[in-house]
Parts: C-alpha cells; sequence; structure tokens
C-alpha cells in the first residue's frame, strides 16, 4: 500500500478507503490511485484485513449433496449471485450424503473462520455442528431440516408436491402408482413418501408395498428397479419418481422397453431437457432459486445481527404438464 500511495502520490490512508470502498476520496483521487493499483499489480491480503474487520473473511460455506446435480448447481447458483452483490465469495462442496465426509467439511470450513454455513445435511442430527464450528458462526439449512440444533431451514413443500403428483395421475386413471425412492435416511425421501402414502389413502387406493422401492441412489439403478417392476405379472400403469435422478433412469427404462407411451411417469424436480422428449416429462418442480436465494437471504440476515428466532421458510412446488403424466392406463 505504501508503493501504491508513493505512485499515486497520495497518503497512506487515502489508498486504504479506495481500496475498502470507503467514502471520502474525491473521483480525480480514486482514479489515481487505481491506476498505480493495476500498474503495481497490488492485491489486498485477506489474513492482513482479517486484522482490521472483527474476523470477517467475507466468505461463507456452502455444503450441498452433489455440487454435479442439476438442483444442487442451481442452488449454488443462485447463493453466489446474492453472495456476489455484497462481496462474499462462497466455498462450496459436496458430500455425497456421507455423515463423516459432512462433518469433516464443516470443520474445515470452520477452521477457515468461514462467516456462515448453508448446509444441507446429510443425517438426522445437526447438534454436532455447535462443537465443530465457531460458536458466532450463522447456519441455514438448505433443502432440510435441521434437527437438534435451533437454526434457519428453507425446503420445499415435499410431500404435498408428491400428493400433487399421484393425485395428478389418478385423474387420468391409474389406480396401480409405483413409487420409487432416494434413500429412507434423507429427510426429503422421508417426505416425498409421505406424500406418496397419504394421497392414495385420500383417494381410496391401496398401499402396495411391491410397487414401491426405496433406496435408489443414482439413474442405473432406477432404470433397473423400473425394469423389474415392468416385469412383474401385474406391473404398474404410472410411475412416480421421487428424485431427479431416478426420473432420468426411469426414463431411459421405459424408452429402452418402448413403453414410454403405455405407462404414465410423474418426476419430482425438474431435469435437463425434459420438454425435448416425447413424450415430455411431466414433473413437480422445485425452485431451486428460490430456495438459493432465501437460504442466502437470511444467512446473511444472520451475519448482520439477526437475533430472531429461527424459522422454517417454505418453497411451494409447481406441477409442469408436459405428456408423460396425462397419459391413460392402457
Amino acid at each position: 500500500m505504501r508503493d501504491v500511495a508513493q505512485r499515486a502520490d497520495v497518503s497512506l490512508k487515502t489508498v486504504s478507503r479506495v481500496v475498502n470502498d470507503e467514502p471520502g476520496v474525491s473521483t480525480a483521487l480514486a482514479v489515481r490511485v487505481r491506476r498505480a493499483i493495476e500498474e503495481l499489480g497490488f492485491r489486498p491480503h485477506p489474513g492482513a484485513r482479517l486484522l482490521r474487520t472483527d474476523g470477517r473473511t467475507s466468505a461463507i460455506a456452502l455444503l450441498l449433496e452433489d455440487v454435479a446435480n442439476p438442483f444442487s448447481a442451481a442452488v449454488q447458483r443462485a447463493v453466489e449471485n446474492v453472495a456476489r452483490e455484497r462481496g462474499v465469495v462462497v466455498f462450496s462442496a459436496s458430500i455425497d450424503e456421507d455423515l463423516d465426509r459432512e462433518r469433516a467439511l464443516a470443520r474445515e470450513f470452520g477452521s477457515r473462520r468461514v462467516d456462515g454455513l448453508l448446509i444441507a445435511p446429510a443425517g438426522d442430527d445437526q447438534s454436532y455442528l455447535a462443537d465443530e464450528l465457531p460458536s458466532d458462526t450463522p447456519i441455514v439449512c438448505v433443502d432440510r431440516e435441521a434437527r437438534g440444533l435451533a437454526v434457519d431451514s428453507v425446503i420445499t413443500t415435499n410431500a404435498l408436491g408428491a400428493a400433487e403428483a399421484v393425485r395428478h395421475l389418478a385423474a387420468a386413471g391409474h389406480r396401480r402408482i409405483a413409487f420409487l425412492g432416494d434413500r429412507r435416511s434423507i429427510r426429503t425421501a422421508e417426505q416425498r413418501y409421505a406424500g406418496y402414502r397419504d394421497a392414495l389413502d385420500s383417494l381410496g387406493l391401496p398401499l402396495d408395498p411391491g410397487l414401491v422401492v426405496h433406496d435408489l441412489k443414482e439413474s442405473g439403478e432406477a432404470d433397473g428397479a423400473v425394469t423389474a417392476l415392468l416385469a412383474r405379472p401385474d406391473p404398474p400403469t404410472a410411475l412416480f419418481t421421487a428424485q431427479n435422478m431416478i426420473t432420468i433412469g426411469a426414463v431411459r427404462a421405459l424408452r429402452r422397453l418402448g413403453a414410454e407411451w403405455s405407462v404414465a411417469l410423474v418426476g419430482f424436480d425438474d431435469v435437463p431437457l425434459a420438454d425435448l422428449l416425447t413424450p415430455g416429462v411431466t414433473v413437480v418442480a422445485q425452485d431451486p432459486t428460490a430456495i438459493g436465494r432465501t437460504a442466502a437471504t437470511l444467512l446473511f440476515a444472520r451475519i448482520a445481527g439477526d437475533t430472531s428466532p429461527p424459522a422454517v421458510r417454505l418453497v411451494p412446488t409447481t406441477l409442469i404438464r408436459r405428456g408423460s403424466g396425462e397419459l391413460p392406463p392402457r
């Protein structure tokens, strides 16, 4: 900074104000300082900045199930957009539904003194975060409610959305509607299955355990599960796939078997190019952009000193009719 001040022929305090976007510097002086910064290749030192910002790092952490998943990627982008408006960087990582990895990543980001943590927890108990992070680090849970820890959560209306999917298929005449879901240990999978059960009950339809498949971890397993279901003597006439990667596996199986026009399908969460398939894939779409934006806004409010009681924010789903969910039973 002294080199910059000397090059621009200004005081060290003037350089400091320009670097930190503080008022009190004329436009002409600011231009001289920025030109000197550019000529000298000056960059502020983050470690030194910590000494004068009460420990604030202007960085937050974002832990998601898998940043390669389209849903997670959309959440991440929304968080980044909110953070960028505030001059904050986002460190992100994938948990991969691994409790040990989740805890290790939380500890690692905590040791780097991030200003706050956004997390899509893999386990049923987040109380450990109170020990892994500095006590003053705000936490907001994304996509899944926190358990064992009093923090804000931003989640989708999972049960309501799943129930809407089942009712939509039943309205087309289906009575044998299969459920294909994620790992039951995941809170969202549990909620979507509950919505499926509740809808069948309200419609007066029996719950056939033979049409329920849990613990599908990726699209290949979903492909195999659909193939097995359709090979039954009494196969389902419709499928409700409760996660986007499961929907992709189901679509592959239906197309390989030539059943895409004879078996109805509604997926939970949208998938890329779903509208370009034939038939188009009907989905109960989440709003990952709204989820990420809401969660980030809540986190920055907590960082700024908001002490209101923790709350759960619900983001509604939307049924998008594209063709596959409107097929009648054959």
